[in-house]
């Protein structure tokens, strides 16, 4: 998969969205799980894009914890076999390589293994964070520091760094 351009939208043609458009033009903020976005559509109309971006979030916090957990389940391992084969969406593709996840050395690709499998095995969902906030460096050091903690903080660490790539990408949607 290459780098897609994503127009950019405005404030106005997302607040004029009926659900199945708000759905189409936001859905896919949320990994594989446009659902989120079509029940932020009831918050709207948004006056500012950080009002957008915090109706998209509240939906994360209202959610059963049933579905934060399926909706975890839902991201792709960072630097993951999928990854390599190109089959991620647009927009992971686009943040795993702005921290270099797609040049990894064989040595590195396997550390990247070694981390994402012992990590699920631990917490049962795969490590998330926010890579455009980080370094290959960082990444590997916040591996192994929250490999050091316990689910339920590990849980709220994974929907944080998903509202801020929630929040990352909506403002690179609309351009503010």
């Amino acid at each position: 998969m290459g780098t897609v351009d994503v127009p950019a939208l405005t404030l106005e043609a997302i607040n004029r969205a009926d659900a199945d458009g708000f759905t189409a033009v936001l859905g896919d903020v949320f990994e594989s799980s446009p659902w989120f976005a079509r029940r932020a559509h009831r918050h709207g109309p948004f006056t500012s894009t950080a009002a957008l971006i915090r109706a998209m979030t509240r939906v994360l916090d209202e959610a059963a914890d049933e579905e934060k957990l399926a909706f975890i389940r839902a991201h792709p391992d960072l630097a993951g076999k999928a990854a390599r084969a190109r089959d991620l969406e647009p927009d992971s593709t686009r943040e795993q390589a702005s921290a270099g996840l797609d040049r990894l050395s064989d040595a590195d690709f396997t550390l990247f293994m070694d981390l994402n499998r012992r990590y699920r095995e631990k917490f049962g969902f795969p490590f998330i964070i926010a890579v455009r906030d980080h370094t290959l460096d960082s990444i590997i050091e916040a591996f192994h520091r929250r490999l050091e903690s316990d689910p339920q903080t590990e849980m709220a660490e994974a929907l944080a760094n998903i509202a801020r790539i929630v929040s990352l990408r909506i403002r690179e949607r609309i351009g503010k």
